[in-house]
């Protein structure tokens, strides 16, 4: 007679060992979702907490001069600073609870992992997040040395134009000041080059504000705001970027959207600084299972091996596929010298995924 209890036993304890390990999975996904938001969430407090910063500092100078001001003014002053701290207050909150969740999920993930291995007795999982000591410290010290890089460049960037711009607004500003009385249309002259300089800057500022974070990534997805950045890069570089789109344009998950972004972005700005190319092509296909993106320009092109063993440290490729892979997808690069270069990376598309 056939034990049918028995086999009853082995077949639910498969279903559940199975569930487990996709559950273990998920939380993984999880777990690189809500640490890309809490560095989002945590760049977006500090910058909040340095408005809020100038803000009440401002606020203090019109309180010398409460009685002279004009009540317009004042008001505006202190809904400003209000709501600058309503919004640092429930970023801080947000940051909070990410952080909590992040702690709750390594905690189950690790639960998951003992479960596993206990059940299956295979060999020991990763731990909670994808942590590992030692195997995993040339691409740590990679990012690092990439991260540096962009704050580097994005202080070269305040120096050269906002800085600079600043300083010669305060010039400007004295100049008017001792020709009001004694040569006023001077100062008129003074004045409008003032005004002139302020608009160049406030574009500046626009532009750079863009490049750091585009707001419209947030609200309108990653194909809007790749157009627009093509069209932006066209304007500055004065390089023809033509983008082709094809499949169903859709909202995906933040991460996604984000790493697809950058990707782009960062190979434009290879492309014009180290490629010298005077055309490049965007192509972005939105599949059903997988989101496909290629970067192609007609540049100088370089020697792949020696950009990916690290001969060559200023383009950054290894970071772009580093970044690629951690999402489950891939990133090819074809160039050669004097040849152009070709980059296509594909992303994969969970149902989960498509908002």
């Amino acid at each position: 007679m056939v034990d049918t209890a028995g086999m009853d036993n082995d077949f639910s304890l498969a279903s559940f060992l199975e569930e487990t390990h996709e559950g273990y999975e998920q939380t993984q996904r999880d777990l690189k979702e809500i640490d890309i938001l809490i560095k989002q969430s945590a760049a977006e407090v500090e910058r909040l907490a340095q408005r809020n910063s100038q803000v009440t500092a401002y606020t203090r100078q019109l309180q010398t001069n409460f009685e002279t001001l004009p009540s317009e003014d004042i008001k505006e002053a202190y809904e400003a600073m209000n709501d600058v701290q309503q919004r640092l207050f429930t970023m801080r909150g947000q940051l909070e609870k990410l952080q909590s969740d992040q702690r709750n999920l390594e905690r189950l993930a690790e639960f998951q992992r003992k479960m596993i291995e206990l059940m299956d007795g295979s060999t020991p999982l990763p731990a909670a997040g994808g942590r590992r000591r030692g195997v995993d410290q040339p691409n740590i010290i990679r990012v690092i040395q990439t991260e540096e890089a962009v704050r580097q460049g994005l202080v070269r960037k305040m120096h050269d134009s906002v800085a600079s711009s600043i300083s010669n607004f305060i010039l400007q500003a004295e100049i008017c000041q001792r020709f009001f009385d004694v040569n006023p249309d001077r100062a008129r002259t003074e004045l409008n080059a003032l005004k002139s300089s302020a608009g160049t800057t406030f574009s500046n500022v626009k532009d750079f504000i863009f490049d750091l974070r585009p707001m419209m990534l947030d609200d309108l997805g990653v194909i809007p705001t790749l157009r627009r950045y093509a069209e932006s890069f066209q304007e500055k570089n004065g390089v023809p970027v033509p983008i082709t789109v094809t499949g169903v344009e859709r909202r995906l998950e933040s991460h996604i959207e984000v790493t697809v972004f950058r990707n782009v972005q960062e190979l434009l700005q290879n492309a014009m600084s180290h490629a010298q190319a005077t055309q490049i092509q965007i192509q972005v296909d939105m599949g059903q299972e997988q989101v496909t993106a290629v970067v192609e320009d007609n540049g100088s092109g370089f020697n792949v091996d020696d950009t990916l063993n690290g001969n060559n440290k200023t383009i950054g490729l290894s970071t772009l596929r580093e970044r690629t892979e951690m999402l489950g997808g891939e990133l090819n690069i074809h160039s050669s010298i004097g040849q152009g270069t070709r980059v296509e990376f594909s992303i994969p598309i969970a149902d989960e995924a498509i908002i």
